[in-house]
């Protein structure tokens, strides 16, 4: 869908209409909208050519548009496919060719860092209620993407949490003992960093601004994740992006440093 989405917006910025990219191409209109729907797929050879009409001389970005074409990855998110909610699955698939992860929580901790317990208080408060068997599957899912994230070849995680995401009590004050003991376990990996934003912080007003941003193979190919009332939203206008990507500068900058938010959490920790 990604690569479907990125052939239209070049078609669209060299002001051509479907018709005359299809002209172009030699195929019919109905062939380019299908492969602009993410319904079709596209060859190497055809993607360059398109490229090509679209005059885009980006080559860095074309080579990636065509390794997205190219790609047959059966990840192990396709077990859940008919099983969970589309979104849970495009997730996954981000997770998987993503270069780096950044991620701002206020009220949760980040999915990729809850313990199963946390989880499980997470899914079992939704509305409407799942069924049993709905509620393991998305444990499980999340954990699943929760151990890829900790393997020694993950990539690079920066996340910043509110405090409020670690006061509030998920589950019983076990498992928010758990959860804060989890969260300074994984701020040893070499690759995630934690930092902590107190709540007694002056002039911080970004307090709803929760996001997940995911690198791509190029800076036009980042998506940013946010979750809404009826599920997640998947931003990747360049302009959204820029603006993202401004923002988790900004809450970066106001947040303690990674050794200063350990020992807040052990602080707090203690506190249970």
């Amino acid at each position: 869908m990604r690569l479907a989405t990125e052939l239209r917006r070049l078609r669209e910025a060299a002001g051509l209409s479907a018709r005359q990219a299809a002209q172009l191409l030699g195929v019919s209109p109905a062939q380019i909208t299908h492969i602009e729907s993410g319904l079709a797929g596209v060859s190497e050879m055809r993607l360059r050519r398109l490229a090509s009409h679209y005059a885009c001389t980006d080559d860095v970005f074309i080579d990636a548009l065509v390794a997205m074409a190219t790609d047959r990855t059966r990840g192990w998110w396709e077990e859940y496919r008919g099983l969970l909610p589309t979104p849970f699955l495009d997730l996954a698939e981000l997770d998987h060719h993503s270069s780096f992860r950044r991620e701002v929580a206020i009220l949760f901790v980040p999915g990729l860092l809850q313990t199963e317990d946390y989880a499980r208080a997470v899914f079992s408060a939704r509305v409407p209620e799942l069924t049993n068997d709905e509620l393991e599957l998305r444990i499980r899912h999340r954990m699943t993407r929760s151990s890829l994230a900790e393997g020694p070849t993950s990539i690079p995680y920066e996340v910043v949490i509110h405090e409020a995401a670690l006061r509030i009590q998920v589950g019983n004050r076990a498992t928010s003992r758990a959860q804060l003991a989890r969260l300074l376990e994984l701020s040893d990996a070499a690759h995630i960093t934690v930092r902590v934003i107190p709540l007694d912080l002056e002039g911080f007003a970004m307090a709803s601004a929760s996001m997940l941003y995911l690198g791509g193979p190029v800076a036009r190919l980042d998506t940013v994740v946010r979750d809404a009332p009826h599920g997640s939203v998947f931003v990747d206008s360049e302009a959204q992006l820029g603006a993202y990507r401004t923002r988790f500068r900004k809450v970066e900058a106001v947040s303690l440093a990674p050794d200063r938010s350990r020992d807040f959490i052990h602080r707090l920790a203690k506190e249970l």
